[in-house]
């Protein structure tokens, strides 16, 4: 059944924390000082604990309204240099499976030098992805090692991390205020990596559209410096599933940007587990 923007959610509404008034200059505190203060000591972690458990909730729902069994598009990848000089790539991309345990195969098709080179990604729920590379001009295929998982993918601002699938329990949650994006308001949700992934990000902030539960924007920090940021745009319910057709992301630290256009895109395809495999890859 498909899920329409305006349905209620499951979702707890997100209250407004009050602002709490400045307390006076304070001399003695007795006893009933000291229960009244421990008292709003303990009111404000309950709200903390509150909040945390509704950012949560928030990025489940939207998890939860993305969720098939597999999907299938075309893409085109313009990337922009710092001159604003764009240069065209395409791939496929297939996936299989469900939000922490899928499979996805990603294969360039244009230029030519590019061409067949493919990569293949296989999501844990507990863990990182293990990522394998094929390279046919060479007929050599390699494992992605985590240190290398920050690294741009074949001359695009994604690094290979960035085609990971995130999966709602390898995060912590925590409500960061409110702030629309291109009109539609959202919800702001720092997420931080638990201790098992591994991430070369130490946070990122997540906008979800409060309409629609979607994505609008991701911005990755490595400490307290903000290095890529992710935008969602032009978004259509695609067989029940809002989704966006055109994501950029911008790479802040060179100043480059790669804009993935969504073409031919499809969910609950029939695909084969057989084809996510790394003697498959080799083959096509």
């Amino acid at each position: 059944m498909s899920r329409q923007p305006g349905r209620e959610s499951q979702v707890g509404r997100v209250g407004q924390v009050g602002r709490v008034g400045q307390l006076g200059q304070v001399g003695r505190v007795g006893l009933v000082g000291r229960v009244g203060l421990l008292g709003l000591a303990l009111a404000l972690l309950s709200l903390d604990v509150r909040a945390a458990d509704n950012a949560r909730q928030i990025v489940e729902e939207t998890q939860k309204r993305t969720d098939a069994r597999s999907q299938r598009y075309e893409g085109l990848l313009q990337v922009f240099d710092r001159n604003s000089r764009i240069s065209d790539k395409r791939w496929t991309l297939e996936r299989l499976g469900s939000h922490g345990q899928s499979k996805v195969v990603l294969r360039f098709t244009l230029p030519a030098e590019v061409k067949g080179v493919a990569l293949l990604v296989v999501n844990h729920r507990d863990r990182a992805s293990d990522q394998w590379m094929w390279t046919p001009a060479i007929e050599r295929d390699r494992r992605i090692a985590l240190q290398d998982r920050s690294t741009r993918f074949f001359g695009t601002d994604f690094s290979f991390e960035d085609l990971e699938e995130r999966d709602v329990n390898q995060y912590e949650y925590a409500l960061a205020g409110e702030e629309a994006v291109d009109g539609a308001a959202c919800w702001k949700i720092q997420s931080t990596p638990r201790e098992s992934k591994s991430s070369q990000y130490t946070r990122s902030i997540a906008w979800v559209r409060k309409d629609n539960y979607a994505f609008a924007r991701i911005e990755s920090y490595v400490k307290d410096l903000a290095v890529r940021r992710l935008n969602y745009s032009s978004f259509q319910n695609v067989q029940g599933i809002w989704t966006a057709r055109l994501l950029e992301m911008s790479d802040l630290k060179r100043g480059t940007r790669t804009r993935l256009t969504l073409e031919k895109l499809e969910y609950n395809v029939p695909l084969k587990d057989e084809d996510f495999t790394l003697q498959a890859i080799r083959r096509q």
